[in-house]
């Protein structure tokens, strides 16, 4: 079992940046792929960023690559979304999840936990 934690989400300018995280719980985080998606109202969610157990695997959705990185720290048992420049497009709820596989997917059927989600809200 893996209990994920979102945090760092709030309102910022157009333009500006800011940094979620995801904490997690259990002893196997190392073992997981982890993934960052997101849930605009009225909207399905989508993929934002996924990546593989050691890091060196790394998926980006079209519309936040150069944008947003994605990185884990599994000493801390944390991942985190680096988001930069941002978008009012880009104001959602913001999920982590968790998928027992070797190389992450933007399927988010194929995760096997989440997270309960932290709101960002972009202003003009």
């Amino acid at each position: 079992q893996v209990q994920l934690a979102e945090s760092g989400g709030g309102l910022v300018q157009a333009g500006g940046s800011l940094r979620l995280s995801c904490a997690a719980s259990g002893r196997t985080f190392s073992h997981y792929a982890m993934g960052w998606f997101r849930q605009a109202p009225g909207k399905e969610r989508e993929f934002v960023a996924a990546i593989n157990w050691i890091g060196g695997y790394i998926l980006y959705a079209y519309s936040v690559k150069g944008r947003f990185t994605i990185s884990r720290d599994n000493a801390k048992n944390t991942v985190y979304l680096q988001m930069a420049s941002l978008k009012r497009e880009d104001t959602a709820v913001y999920y982590c999840a968790a998928a027992l596989l070797d190389l992450p997917v933007r399927d988010s059927t194929r995760y096997d936990y989440w997270g309960q989600g932290t709101q960002v809200t972009v202003s003009s």
